[in-house]
């Protein structure tokens, strides 16, 4: 069981480094159209601009 939760704790910090920066400029565009969101609110837009991101830079076999 604790290998499961060292899993964890590994894969929620390297999800929340790898959506940061997407979820940090999704912030900066709306603060700039004068919707002023918190982080959590732009969250799930920056997973979903990440897993986008990945997917279409993603080599075919």
């Amino acid at each position: 069981m604790g290998d499961f939760l060292k899993g964890l704790v590994v894969f929620a910090v390297a999800f929340a480094l790898f959506t940061f920066p997407a979820t940090w400029l999704l912030m900066l565009f709306f603060g700039n159209i004068g919707m002023e969101l918190s982080y959590m609110a732009t969250l799930p837009l920056g997973i979903l601009g990440s897993v986008l991101l990945g997917g279409v830079t993603s080599r075919t076999w």
